[in-house]
């Protein structure tokens, strides 16, 4: 029996990481092993997939031997960043050299990197439609991951750029279900006017991504997207009163408004809510549901993946 390729997966105990983890460990058939790296080897989530049959190791983002370390005889690697721990494009633009320098030293030969546009090609700075953050940004967490795709190719990583949409279970991990209002009714809040809002379940992207190692080389060198549906919010609205069983009505939050929240990063979210919605067809377009699910025949719909998780959102 041929020894298996080892896939080294970041942020193993993520939403994206832990996705792909436990497909390739659910495929009793698979070509590949798991090497599952995170920061800390002793938390619950980590002695749960070493429970698996996961190699988990130690690798941290932020330090450059680390990573070459965790990389070192894996055919592949999963590459994800972790943007809202520390609110900084030069921290994350930082990771990202490290990962692809690292990939580098150790041969990696097919790195998936979990990306997202570089808003400023739509919407320069001097663009006055949405206000510009941090000096330098439109969307910071998108356009810092978008401006670093450029280091696998100058370090020569064969390479696939994995654009990814919207969680739907943010309406489980931030804060995003429906709300009663004070008259007793139930409110989903989303700033996308009319528009459709590309989204996906998290466990999803790692189901794509193992797609994407099992296609070998057909995807190196190309930028794909992934989407399970495009919704508009009205459409997100009328399935959630459908699962809970109760009405659900739309409100499509104004830009500015959203932007003005008192919680850390209301203003990028907020300018990259106006970027999906004004640049729709791009953003859109660029999420292929049909390619998505050539990659992952079980992909879910958002009912589907409501009615499965439904008891797990909390409306109040």
């Amino acid at each position: 029996m041929a020894e298996k390729k080892i896939i080294a997966v970041l942020g193993a105990t993520g939403s994206q990481g832990g996705g792909l983890v436990r497909t390739i460990l659910n495929d009793n058939e698979s070509e590949f092993a798991v090497r599952a790296l995170t920061r800390n080897i002793d938390s619950d989530k980590a002695k749960e997939l070493a429970e698996l049959g996961a190699e988990v190791v130690a690798a941290d983002v932020d330090n450059y031997e680390s990573l070459k370390a965790a990389f070192d005889g894996a055919y592949g690697v999963f590459g994800v960043t972790f943007f809202w721990e520390h609110f900084s494009p030069e921290k994350e633009s930082q990771q990202v050299q490290s990962m692809a320098k690292a990939a580098k030293e150790t041969a990696v030969q097919h790195f998936i990197w979990s990306s997202l546009e570089d808003t400023r090609n739509w919407i320069p700075l001097e663009d006055n439609r949405m206000p510009t953050l941090m000096e330098k940004f439109k969307v910071p967490h998108f356009d810092s991951k978008g401006e670093s795709d450029k280091y696998f190719t100058e370090n020569e990583v064969p390479t696939t750029v994995l654009l990814t949409s919207f969680y739907w279970d943010n309406l489980i991990m931030f804060g995003m279900a429906p709300k009663r209002g004070e008259d007793g009714n139930l409110t989903f809040a989303l700033p996308m006017g009319d528009k459709k809002l590309p989204g996906i379940a998290a466990e999803d992207i790692g189901k794509s991504a193992y797609g994407i190692f099992k296609a070998g080389n057909n995807y190196i060198g190309k930028t794909v997207g992934i989407a399970g549906q495009h919704l508009t919010g009205s459409e997100m609205a009328e399935i959630q009163s459908k699962v809970f069983g109760q009405p659900i009505n739309y409100f499509p939050v104004p830009f500015d408004m959203y932007r003005s929240f008192d919680f850390p990063g209301a203003e990028d979210l907020g300018n990259m809510f106006q970027f999906k919605h004004d640049f729709n067809d791009d953003f859109c377009g660029a999420r292929s549901i049909e390619f998505t699910k050539s990659l992952n025949p079980s992909l879910q719909t958002f009912e589907e993946w409501l009615n499965d998780n439904k008891d797990r959102i909390t409306l109040e």
